[in-house]
């Protein structure tokens, strides 16, 4: 097939589809149907704080799953300068790209057999750990194409554009994952009871029998959403990898000697940051800004489970839903909001305002208790979470310098996201672990965004 041109119309939809083929991972596993589905593990626990004996220590369920999504961003900031270093030199990050795009369609496959007894905890937690660490490591590759196929003045429309696509596909994957979880018995799930309750057994044991019945329906559903999401994953990434370029083939073998060639670019690349003020500066307020919006986003449904007082699991499963449900089709105005009034204010100004209103969500979040102040919290976050994922990625990528290290320019970009993730997390599960409430990890994550917003403002307008 003949290589597109940078700029076209192609291209850039084949590049932003990718958001469409992957976010299916982030709102089924990340944000709603694995959160639901890894509560309704602990539900025969019938003390207030659910636990789980993994690695030798026994762990608060919700600290042991933040302490594993910390670790996996951890290899993740570790694996990507390599990797990408290899890939500017053998001239093809695509085949990295795939990569992690596979193994993480076989980690949501995986999830099916999830369990939390103490002789498949571990197995159980690989298979989580491929899902994020797939999405996440393809992002590597997947945001260091942006400067390669798009002009700099087509940069925010087209990463806004990957962002509103990644909503809306995973917001259709969800529906249907959702209707097969709520009305199992129109998926063919077995819902029935033995004909000798039916027949000798009182209307409050048959409602009894019914509703276990059903609810064992719905449970094996949320295991067949995790393969629905891989398999989604894998197919339609296949229209991205068909149309974009390889890269810039220069016929080098990895060697031995190349394997850390990522982390000498990365060297490479602080060294020239020194250089270029305002892109040094502007990463500075990036990594700690969205520390906070990646830990808040990463624990929010869990959140949601377990400190808003639902009235009783089937409204709990049922709110829940509707509010991520919310927040992403209210994340994709936000994404076109912020795009346009980057383009009228500025990058830096409108990520500065979108960062209060961030900080005031964590005051927010703090104090609600009912389903209506989460249902409000969740129109909040919808709105500005596209927005920041995507005007930051597009910010960085026009303050980047002509060069050919695009890689590890956003590799660079990618451990400073990761390693701020891995800090976050960690604080946030430890902060959970010892108080015995999220509330308060959340209200931490206030100081982030303040420091954001003041490291924001040192960013200079025009390049030094």
């Amino acid at each position: 097939m003949k290589q597109l041109k940078k700029g076209s119309k192609k291209l850039l939809n084949a590049w932003a589809f990718y958001d469409w083929a992957n976010s299916v991972y982030t709102l089924t596993i990340a944000s709603s149907i694995f959160p639901i589905f890894y509560s309704a593990l602990f539900l025969k626990n019938t003390t207030d704080v659910k636990t789980v004996l993994a690695f030798g220590f026994e762990f608060k369920s919700t600290a042991l799953i933040t302490f594993v999504t910390a670790f996996t961003f951890l290899v993740v900031a570790f694996i990507s300068p390599i990797l990408s270093g290899i890939a500017d030199y053998v001239g093809n990050k695509k085949i990295f790209l795939k990569f992690f795009c596979y193994t993480g369609s076989i980690g949501c496959i995986g999830l099916y057999w999830f369990d939390v007894t103490p002789t498949k905890v571990h197995l159980s937690l690989l298979f989580y750990f491929m899902g994020l660490i797939g999405y996440w490591g393809s992002l590597v590759f997947y945001n260091s194409y942006l400067p390669d196929i798009a002009f700099p003045d087509q940069q925010d429309d087209v990463s806004a554009k990957g962002f509103s696509l990644g909503y809306l596909g995973s917001v259709l994957l969800l529906v249907f994952n959702l209707l097969m979880v709520l009305f199992p018995e129109w998926f063919g799930f077995d819902i029935s009871i033995s004909n000798v309750l039916l027949e000798n057994g009182s209307e409050a044991d048959i409602a009894e029998a019914l509703k276990k019945a059903k609810d064992g329906a719905s449970f094996e559903a949320m295991k067949i959403a995790f393969i629905t999401v891989g398999v989604w994953w894998a197919l339609f990434s296949q229209y991205t990898f068909y149309y974009l370029p390889k890269g810039v083939s220069k016929g080098h073998k990895v060697t031995k000697a190349v394997v850390f060639n990522g982390l000498k670019e990365l060297l490479q690349v602080w060294g020239k940051l020194k250089q270029n003020l305002r892109l040094k500066r502007y990463l500075y307020a990036f990594f700690v800004f969205s520390m906070a919006v990646q830990t808040i986003m990463l624990v929010a449904v869990y959140f949601g489970e377990e400190e808003i007082k639902w009235g009783g699991e089937s409204e709990k499963t049922m709110g829940l839903i509707v509010s991520i449900l919310v927040i992403q089709v209210v994340a994709i105005l936000g994404a076109f909001l912020t795009s346009k009034a980057s383009s009228k204010f500025g990058n830096i100004k409108t990520l500065i305002f979108v960062n209060f209103i961030w900080m005031g969500l964590c005051f927010y979040a703090y104090f609600m208790k009912s389903p209506i102040q989460f249902y409000i919290a969740a129109s909040l976050v919808g709105l500005v979470m596209g927005g920041v994922q995507s005007l930051a990625r597009s910010t960085y990528s026009k303050f980047l310098p002509d060069t050919e290290l695009s890689t590890s320019y956003f590799s660079f970009y990618d451990v400073a996201e990761k390693i701020g993730i891995v800090i976050g997390m960690v604080i946030f599960a430890f902060i959970d672990q010892v108080t015995g409430s999220m509330r308060n990890g959340i209200l931490f994550l206030f100081v982030f965004f303040l420091a954001g917003i003041i490291l924001l403002f040192r960013v200079p307008k025009q390049e030094v």
